[in-house]
């Protein structure tokens, strides 16, 4: 994993769905208390996702539409995925170290589950 730091990146999904293999998703990585803060707040939506670094939980107060939210272990394992529509406060989750967000339904479609493992690559673009 490393240290991150505030920019771009690519995400792909192990142990998920079995299938063929899937593209890499465009990933945001967001670890600086200012762009954790910002978020997706303030946006029409998002291509790919939005990684925030350290966190356990978050909140869909002020957000235009509803976001799949994947919490994710230290090694960037799934704890679990759920759909969050605006103005909820999500719970947080003991486990969890980075949370994942992107449009709603967008996970399923790239296997991110419970259980699955993701890798993030900094400072890419697909």
């Amino acid at each position: 994993m490393g240290r991150w730091a505030d920019g771009p990146g690519t995400l792909t999904v192990e142990g998920g769905r079995p299938g063929p293999a899937r593209p890499p998703v465009p990933v945001e990585i967001a670890v600086s208390t200012r762009a954790r803060t910002r978020g997706l707040l303030g946006r029409d939506g998002i291509t790919g996702a939005l990684l925030l670094t350290p966190a356990s939980s978050v909140h869909t107060f002020g957000m235009r539409f509803a976001i799949d939210v994947a919490y994710l272990d230290r090694g960037l394992r799934v704890i679990t995925v759920r759909t969050m529509p605006p103005g909820r406060l999500g719970l947080p989750r003991l486990r969890a170290r980075h949370v994942l967000e992107a449009e709603a339904g967008a996970m399923e479609g790239w296997g991110v589950r419970a259980g699955a493992v993701l890798r993030v690559r900094a400072g890419e673009r697909t």
